[in-house]
């Protein structure tokens, strides 16, 4: 299941085959400072429409300005949707070459 709609997330490798380090690991949590770094990249190359960081630790995101408001429960999440991101961005100019 993926937490974004109509964005794929991970890849399941082959049980027999080699150990394949999945892209969404990581060796650190992600922080409120990272996580706002990526919101405001995201925002500014127009990925997404807007993100606001509650003062509960949410991020409300927004994909365009008529898309309903999307809640993430903080900044692993925010982090997360970046990488779904990017992967889509990266997989889909692939396929159009």
């Amino acid at each position: 299941m993926t937490r974004w709609p109509g964005l794929m997330s991970g890849h399941r490798p082959d049980p027999g085959g080699p150990a394949i380090r999945s892209r969404n690991s990581r060796t650190s949590i992600p922080t409120t400072a990272e996580a706002s770094a990526w919101a405001e990249v995201l925002v500014r190359r127009r990925l997404l429409h807007a993100t606001v960081l509650a003062p509960s630790g949410q991020w409300l995101v927004q994909t365009s300005s008529q898309a309903p408001v999307r809640v993430l429960d903080g900044p692993a999440d925010m982090v997360d949707l970046a990488a779904d991101i990017q992967h889509h961005t990266r997989t889909t100019r692939t396929r159009t070459r």
